[in-house]
């Protein structure tokens, strides 16, 4: 760092010394043309010589950020004419741009990035997408200040290759228009003559032309995407939507409200993998669990003795009836009633318009897709030979299995694990790396505490290597990371590695639809296929798995399919929530603070811990804290995460604030019923306002206090 300030201050002193000793007085158009002769006698006699000079100088300006370039430009046409001038002033100020470039992002980009690196995302993944085209439109535009456009670029993520060559490029036009104003230079009387309103006009239409043949490329690639398939006259439908998740459920209520004729189609079961397999049934295990352990702890609240009486069936049935209670919600007969047509069965898509299912075809305008994933099973060698569940299928059991082994250490292995441990399950759970790597350290150890109270065995830095069988016994070798081999028999094993689109059997390969590195659709902005007109939303589309996130894509898939044609919309992801619904509970909004250090972001933290809170103490569950990140200096919200009882409860008033650009002292100004869990909040907001409290005011508050006491001010 005391390098860069080094640095800052040499280029101080060299722009200092140009301006205290009147340097610029020799880059004037008067200096020019009074010494025109002189300069054009020099470079004919040493060409060589006077062109090095004219390049180191141009570029010791141009890397400086010193005015005068425009009058350099002219001297190099008036000196070296047009065909010389062009190139000598062309790579002069190329790599002139290009060091101030490089000394804009030595010295300032670490610390902007720092500061505003949460605002320059969006930027940053532009430039790296379109990069070349910004900067060389703006560098057409004559209009735009080239020192400028060299000193912001360098505080962005664009790279130095793509930078020097878009330059060159962008700056060919204006620097033969200037160069070629130079071998004129007599009939110059100003710098103003040189631009006409019509050549500034011309140069706005060229800076615009990449960007409409871009358009224009885009446009016929689409065309002739649709040329392969013939066109309905007209359509059956306004929407069809495939996967009755909550994606797909979502675009297919928008789609009703709004009058739309929508059908939806399901190959499987309603409410997808959520209501199915995931979030209620999880939720109902989770919470019997959690009143065994609550009697367990039962002298802890006064109680001498309580015991439980359970059967393992009894509670999976238990589990099996939330899943029932809740379907109605998701039923046939709901969204029917609702005025979407519901087909159960496999569809298909046999071209941008059509859909094939249950023997017939049907045509529509838009298409969304809302697939869903399904559970990965790792290849390990023998897993086929053994008893295996996902995520999908341990809803199946009605045995309590004695031995259970869980490989994953993301959510869903840590809430299945711990709620299995509860329920009497031998539990080893099995992590390549470390438990919960999306959160911060701090809240991951809670975690790890709290399932390891529980029995679990925790193995992380840990692989599974293979199954292997006998007579009466199925293990898991696992390998830790020095090599050591072990084995781990169970009477069950879990697979909680993560999910995988379903993209597999409806028609993509056909239409060519790619897909991402990350298995899901390939989409834009919009939520967009290479077929505008077919969308995907859900955990298909990424680049989240969260029920809620796909409910919320489904709203921009549904109105942009429908009416996108008069106004679009991006999907926003700014203020993503999540929760691993362990005991204690993780909550996330926004950046955490291990997430902000990776990427360089100045934050302040302000955390409070729950042992304090009167309503934690009450309910005999003071543990976890409440970490805040905050703008350096100010209340803006970057990221919250919460670990505790109803954190994900808790999680919901900071959610709001920051997308509604609320900040901490909006919270510590609002009342919070008492006793309550939500006072968390506002006490965290206490914490960052005691933090920044203007101390020099209080101390002239403390001697006015002093003076009305009739004490003298100390």
């Amino acid at each position: 760092m005391k390098q860069r300030w080094w640095i800052l201050a040499a280029l101080g002193l060299l722009i200092g010394i140009f301006f205290v000793f009147d340097l610029d007085r020799f880059f004037s158009l008067d200096f020019l043309k009074s010494s025109h002769e002189a300069l054009q006698q020099a470079y004919q006699q040493e060409p060589l010589y006077i062109i090095a000079i004219y390049s180191i100088v141009y570029i010791v300006m141009a890397a400086l950020s010193l005015p005068g370039a425009t009058v350099m430009t002219l001297a190099g046409g008036a000196m070296f004419g047009l065909w010389v001038g062009v190139p000598v002033v062309l790579i002069s100020a190329t790599t002139g741009a290009t060091l101030a470039f490089w000394v804009s992002r030595y010295v300032l980009r670490d610390m902007v990035q720092r500061r505003f690196g949460n605002r320059l995302e969006t930027v940053n993944k532009g430039l790296e997408r379109d990069g070349a085209f910004y900067l060389f439109s703006l560098r057409l535009v004559p209009v735009f200040p080239f020192f400028l456009i060299n000193l912001l670029m360098g505080l962005t993520a664009i790279r130095s290759v793509t930078f020097f060559w878009a330059s060159l490029v962008g700056m060919f036009a204006g620097s033969t228009v200037y160069v070629n104003a130079g071998t004129q230079l007599a009939s110059i009387t100003s710098l103003s003559d040189i631009l006409s309103p019509a050549l500034i006009f011309s140069f706005l239409l060229l800076a615009v032309f990449p960007w409409l043949a871009r358009w224009g490329i885009g446009w016929v690639k689409t065309r002739r995407l649709y040329a392969k398939w013939p066109k309905p006259m007209h359509f059956d439908r306004n929407l069809i939507v495939i996967g009755a998740g909550a994606a797909g459920l979502v675009t297919s209520y928008i789609a009703a409200v709004t009058r739309a004729k929508v059908t939806l189609i399901e190959g499987h079961k309603m409410g997808g993998d959520c209501l199915n397999y995931g979030c209620v049934p999880s939720k109902a295990l989770i919470r019997s669990a959690a009143f065994l352990k609550q009697a367990q702890k039962s002298r802890l609240l006064g109680m001498k003795h309580a015991s439980v009486d359970y059967q393992f069936s009894d509670v999976m049935a238990r589990v099996n009836r939330v899943v029932k209670t809740v379907e109605p919600h998701d039923s046939v007969a709901r969204y029917t009633k609702l005025g979407v047509e519901v087909l159960e069965g496999r569809a298909r898509i046999t071209s941008p318009w059509t859909v094939a299912v249950n023997g017939q075809t049907l045509t529509t305008r838009s298409i969304v897709i809302a697939t869903g994933a399904r559970p990965a099973v790792p290849r390990i060698p023998g897993i086929e030979a053994v008893r295996y569940f996902t995520s999908d299928t341990i809803w199946s059991l009605t045995e309590r299995p004695e031995r259970l082994v869980v490989l994953g250490g993301g959510p869903i292995g840590c809430e299945l694990s711990q709620a299995f441990a509860r329920l009497g399950c031998q539990v080893t759970q099995v992590e390549m790396g470390d438990l919960m790597q999306r959160e911060d350290a701090d809240a991951a150890a809670m975690v790890k505490a709290a399932l390891q109270d529980d029995g679990v065995q925790i193995l992380t830095q840990t692989k599974a290597v293979r199954c292997e069988t006998s007579a009466d016994m199925q293990q898991l070798i696992v390998c830790d990371q020095d090599g050591k081999e072990a084995s781990l028999p169970f009477d069950a094993l879990l697979c909680a590695v993560g999910r995988v689109p379903r993209t597999e059997d409806f028609g993509l390969e056909e239409l060519g639809i790619p897909l991402s590195s990350r298995h899901t659709i390939e989409n834009n902005a919009w939520l967009q296929t290479i077929y505008p007109n077919i969308y995907v939303c859900g955990d298909v589309a990424g680049p989240f798995q969260f029920t809620h996130t796909a409910a919320h894509q489904a709203w921009y898939a549904a109105v942009n399919a429908l009416f996108g044609d008069l106004k679009r919309f991006k999907a926003d992801y700014s203020v993503i929530p999540w929760t691993t619904f362990t005991d204690p509970e993780v909550a996330r909004v926004g950046l955490s603070e291990n997430e902000a250090e990776t990427r360089g972001i100045a934050c302040e933290v302000t955390r409070y811990d729950l042992n304090d809170l009167d309503r934690a103490i009450t309910d005999e569950a003071a543990h976890g804290f409440v970490k805040v990140l905050t703008v350096p200096g100010k209340d803006r919200i970057l990221g919250v995460t919460i670990v505790g009882e109803h954190a994900s409860d808790l999680l919901a008033e900071f959610v709001l604030a920051m997308r509604h650009g609320l900040g901490l002292n909006k919270i510590l100004g609002t009342i919070h019923t008492y006793p309550t869990w939500s006072e968390a909040n506002k006490y965290a907001a206490g914490e960052w306002k005691r933090a920044h409290a203007p101390q020099l005011l209080l101390k002239w508050v403390e001697k006015f206090h002093a003076r009305r006491r009739g004490e003298k001010a100390r």
